[in-house]
């Protein structure tokens, strides 16, 4: 097989594209890597975007891939062994490029392929799932990174058109149900350990934005400290027979 390492297509810099798509003032466009790595998150700005356009065949990638229904990880071993032109080989070159430039941050990307999803889908209320609106959260400082590189790409929506669920009366009163008790400390510790705090509602007007296919994206966590508001955002619903190549961090 020949070699999928980036290093076998020179140069792989991306052609640097204005989103087709409308931004709210939450995300800041950059201009490369270094300043969506180097930008802090302030003056209410929880996501950063580097426009990119990328040359390559993912969808011959997607089609390639025997994956199960669900969620795989794609590895070098996997990618390497799928039988590919020079279209495809180039556009696993661009995603091994992003593991590298991730990696060399110090973190612990992955690409993944997501062939539909298993998780038994809950009542609206209880919903804890990736394609409810939700911000991630973490115990120390730490930041999401999100790229979709083929099929349907996560949504954002900003925080003033965002309702948390659990203060939603309805569904407050539908989650006091599912815990079995009253008001309380007990209940917000509930909420907690669910994750329920996490998932929001869009307020009545309310207008996602879309995170757009080869954009990589650095988006705010819920942390102690974080000068900003978590970036509340969710997957794409599934497609039936459409695969997503993403990367995550």
């Amino acid at each position: 097989m020949p070699s999928t390492s980036p290093a076998h297509f020179s140069p792989l810099t991306p052609i640097v594209s204005p989103p087709s798509f409308s931004l709210p003032r939450t995300v800041r466009l950059v201009r490369d890597f270094a300043e969506l790595a180097g930008t802090p998150f302030r003056d209410g700005v929880n996501a950063l975007c580097w426009p990119r356009v990328l040359d390559g065949d993912f969808a011959a990638v997607a089609a390639g891939l025997e994956v199960p229904r669900g969620l795989t990880h794609l590895d070098a071993d996997l990618l390497g062994g799928l039988s590919l032109d020079q279209d495809g080989r180039r556009a696993v070159a661009h995603m091994q490029a992003d593991l590298e430039r991730l990696r060399g941050l110090g973190l612990d990307p992955v690409l993944e392929c997501v062939n539909g999803y298993t998780h038994p889908l809950l009542p609206p209320h209880l919903r804890t799932d990736v394609c409810s609106f939700h911000a991630d959260s973490a115990t120390a400082e730490a930041d999401t990174w999100l790229c979709t590189y083929h099929g349907a790409c996560s949504e954002g929506l900003p925080d003033d058109h965002a309702l948390r669920r659990a203060d939603h009366p309805a569904s407050r009163r539908a989650l006091l149900a599912a815990f079995g008790g009253g008001e309380g400390a007990a209940f917000e510790a509930w909420l907690e350990e669910h994750f329920h705090d996490l998932h929001y509602l869009p307020r009545p007007g309310a207008v996602p934005y879309a995170f757009g296919v080869f954009h990589l994206w650095r988006i705010a966590t819920r942390h102690p400290g974080c000068a900003v508001p978590p970036c509340i955002h969710r997957a794409p619903y599934p497609v039936p027979g459409q695969r997503r190549l993403l990367l995550i961090s």
